[in-house]
């Protein structure tokens, strides 16, 4: 999650900041209320596609796939109505 700091409160929390940056978090320092800079973490290396979808995951910015909700249905119940659908956008 981002988060927006003023220039002031950064000087006075840069602890915090470093905290939340370590955690995986982009801070953005504000200056009369423009975001003039980013910190954010460094990387070390790239990641698989597997643990960054982890790495989010444990940092609660996205979540699984819930519990399957059942078959899906077709919508259309004329044979033919994805060809004229289809045909019509052209």
């Amino acid at each position: 999650m981002a988060r927006i700091y003023s220039l002031y409160d950064a000087k006075a929390k840069l602890s915090e900041i470093l905290r939340r940056v370590r955690e995986g978090d982009t801070v953005t320092i504000a200056y009369r209320g423009k975001p003039m800079a980013e910190i954010r973490p460094i990387r070390q290396g790239k990641l698989t596609l597997a643990e960054r979808i982890r790495e989010l995951e444990a940092r609660g910015v996205i979540t699984g796939p819930g519990r399957p909700r059942g078959k899906l249905r077709a919508l259309a119940r004329r044979p033919g109505a994805l060809r004229r659908f289809l045909a019509a956008r052209d």
